[in-house]
């Protein structure tokens, strides 16, 4: 996050904080996760990011889905979709386990991606290895 915009960078914390949402309920390692990166982003007291950040607002699944296609726009670049992948899935891998709902946002983040990604980009890697830890997850919890 440390070569995007104020507004991008934003935006993106917006997205974890819905992402950590996204299976109902915070996890209190993506809270801290949540926390340090508020505050290395100097983020902690914004108006708009503060309710949700200390969980006074819950965002619901389909808020944060609304903030991810918002986020990468009609165009986005491979490196809106690695920084978005990576981040996403440093929060989600925080608390040692991933949830079904975690694991179909990963996946949507791959639908949007393979229209325009190449099978050589580092962030289609990125996803294969995310496809693998989903595909090993399910397989054992089958």
């Amino acid at each position: 996050m440390t070569n995007a915009t104020p507004k991008k960078t934003k935006a993106l914390l917006k997205i974890l904080i819905g992402a950590a949402w996204i299976d109902g309920e915070v996890q209190p390692e993506e809270r801290e996760y949540l926390r340090t990166m508020a505050k290395a982003q100097q983020l902690e007291e914004d108006p708009e990011v503060r309710p949700l950040l200390f969980e006074l607002v819950q965002v619901q699944p389909d808020q944060c889905y609304r903030w991810i296609e918002e986020y990468l726009g009609d165009r986005p670049s491979q490196d809106d979709y690695q920084s978005l992948l990576e981040a996403i899935s440093a929060l989600v891998y925080s608390d040692g386990s991933i949830e079904v709902e975690e694991a179909k946002l990963l996946n949507h983040l791959q639908e949007l991606n393979e229209h325009s990604a190449h099978s050589g980009s580092p962030s289609q890697m990125i996803l294969k290895s995310i496809q693998k830890l989903y595909r090993n997850w399910v397989g054992d919890n089958q």
